[in-house]
């Protein structure tokens, strides 16, 4: 029996810490790992406990400008090669794709030699990498139940998205409701906390006074916006913390009441582990507007409230802000709407997907 897993995933958070914790529960069961992404990926890379970290060439494609298509193609053809050199020394048993266009030449370069493959979609909508590989793939796994643009053909099975040991080992055993202190954890994504920067702490200063003491706001905000929105929440008598990065962002997560988040895979999986209450607003240029599809998992359950980006208003965020945390029933109840949907075993059930490819 083989024991040698390739994984490959795309630049960014999203797809990288999901496979990290494939990669160390495959570790931890005795598997060797080679793990693949490129040059931005690499940054995310230092705790994954794989045999080999290596950079692959890739690029994404653009039809707009005729020569960087070439100067990409090019890339892609040189990822290609490099793929096929690693595995015909190294000989994988199975490869793991995470998505992103870091995956494509190590996806093709196993379709050529016919080492069978695994693709996982964090999203509740099937990327443009992974679509192509879907209907000959072993398996489709998915962290959500619903996908969109799957193949009639493909393997489907939700798994759920892989959460790292940190994340699991914060999940509280129960949701305790606020009684004299209200925590609210605010995280806007890369992409998306300068909006969140400014329009929250207008939002929270319009709350009733009542409210503004009870609470306690930690915030991600931009490096722009950090004094502007310090500033606000000081003047509106509300205790914050808001700062660019938190390394610390399970232990916030684990002790907050509510949280107002984006709508990426990774974000969404963490909260309903956690069984927090949410506000989610969808990022609206994010592809085939997925997360739009991955906030309906919790807005669906009534564990979650939905805010369009033309919606996120202060006034708009006000309303629904008093209304879910004057309401403790529903805190409560949305914390296990939100639990019902988490798999927090969800890095060991891809792992038997892996391993039952390599026995049989």
């Amino acid at each position: 029996m083989g024991n040698k897993v390739l994984i490959t995933a795309g630049g960014t958070g999203g797809h990288i810490f999901p496979a990290q914790s494939l990669t160390e529960c495959l570790v931890s069961v005795g598997y060797s790992v080679t793990f693949t992404t490129d040059k931005r990926g690499l940054q995310h890379t230092n705790n994954i406990p794989a045999s080999n970290i290596l950079k692959i060439s890739s690029s994404s494609i653009s039809l707009r400008n005729p020569v960087n298509f070439f100067l990409s193609g090019l890339k892609i053809v040189k990822g290609i090669l490099q793929s096929i050199k690693l595995m015909v020394m190294w000989k994988p048993d199975v490869v793991v794709g995470f998505g992103g266009y870091p995956s494509f030449p190590i996806l093709i370069a196993a379709q050529l030699l016919r080492v069978p493959i695994i693709i996982h979609e964090q999203n509740a909508v099937l990327g443009r990498v992974n679509r192509i590989f879907a209907a000959k793939a072993k398996f489709v796994a998915s962290g959500f139940e619903e996908l969109q643009k799957t193949p009639p053909q493909a393997n489907h099975i939700c798994t759920g998205n892989p959460l790292r040991d940190k994340i699991i080992q914060q999940i509280p055993k129960t949701y305790k409701t606020p009684k004299e202190k209200i925590n609210i954890l605010i995280v806007g994504g890369s992409l998306g906390a300068k909006i969140f920067s400014i329009r929250m702490p207008e939002a929270i200063a319009l709350l009733p006074e009542k409210i503004r003491k009870k609470l306690r706001v930690v915030q991600q905000t931009t490096i722009d916006c950090k004094v502007r929105a310090l500033n606000a929440y000081n003047d509106a008598g509300v205790d914050a913390i808001c700062d660019t990065f938190f390394s610390d962002i399970e232990v916030h997560l684990s002790s907050a009441h509510y949280v107002v988040s984006r709508a990426g895979a990774s974000s969404i999986s963490e909260i309903s582990a956690m069984g927090v209450p949410s506000l989610l607003v969808p990022l609206d240029i994010a592809m085939d507007d997925h997360q739009r599809f991955n906030a309906n998992a919790l807005v669906n359950k009534n564990a979650a409230d939905i805010l369009l980006e033309s919606e996120f208003t202060p006034e708009n965020i006000k309303t629904i802000l008093e209304n879910r945390l004057n309401d403790s029933n529903w805190l409560k109840k949305a914390s296990e709407q939100s639990k019902s949907v988490s798999r927090p075993n969800s890095a060991s059930e891809l792992t038997n997907l892996v391993i039952s490819i390599i026995e049989n």
